[in-house]
């Protein structure tokens, strides 16, 4: 990816920086939406998991 940064702007240059960058930036998204996976855009709901724990609770 960094060599693109010292090669003459030409759209092929452009259309890899923007891929990179978007790849970069949705793979931090990525780990800061999955650190509290059940709040976010991505939320699961809580009520699968409290169900499959209530037998182990008795």
């Amino acid at each position: 990816m960094s060599i693109t940064l010292f090669a003459r702007v030409n759209l092929v240059v452009a259309v890899s920086l923007l891929t990179g960058a978007l790849s970069f930036a949705g793979a931090i998204f990525l780990v800061l939406e999955l650190d509290d996976p059940f709040t976010g855009l991505m939320g699961i709901s809580s009520a699968t998991l409290r169900s499959a724990l209530l037998p182990l609770g008795s």
